[in-house]
């Protein structure tokens, strides 16, 4: 880059004291370094966008890696699910009549179709309502209210 030492700056500064003169060199100094900062502020950006394009075509190449590995992963599954199916379907061969030990065939489960939410050896409600027990639950302040002392009787 260019080497600019104190003495060239204060050479640059006089020498454009000279020629612009003092009444516009503050202008023209504001002017300058807000299009220096632009201008840092532009290859900044260009240095940003050059970094996210190179992640993202590393991304892409790591993508690229992870996908054909899995690729790699399903076809050896796929394969060794075949050789266990048909090494099951050889074992298990009811055609055959060969029976593994210990291996014993158990009845399809079946729900006893139970409707736990109904009790149906409840005792009546009219029983209930006969007897006094409670059979709706009554919230804190419906409870207090039933059970209040009357006043003025």
């Amino acid at each position: 880059m260019i080497d600019l030492g104190i003495s060239k700056l204060a050479l640059i500064g006089a020498v454009a004291l000279i020629v612009i003169g003092p009444e516009k060199l503050p202008r023209v100094a504001r002017t300058v370094g807000t299009l220096l900062g632009k201008a840092q502020r532009y290859v900044a950006d260009v240095k940003q966008e050059v970094s996210r394009s190179m992640e993202l075509d590393e991304l892409k190449k790591m993508k690229e890696t992870v996908e054909e590995a899995a690729r790699d992963v399903e076809t050896s599954v796929q394969t060794n699910a075949r050789d266990f199916e048909k090494s099951w379907a050889e074992t298990t061969d009811a055609a055959s009549g060969n029976k593994l030990p210990g291996l014993e065939i158990f009845p399809e489960y079946k729900h006893p179709k139970k409707k736990w939410r109904l009790k149906q050896g409840a005792t009546p409600l009219w029983y209930k309502a006969r007897s006094g027990v409670r059979t709706k639950a009554l919230s804190g302040a419906a409870r207090v209210a039933r059970f209040r002392p009357q006043s003025g009787r």
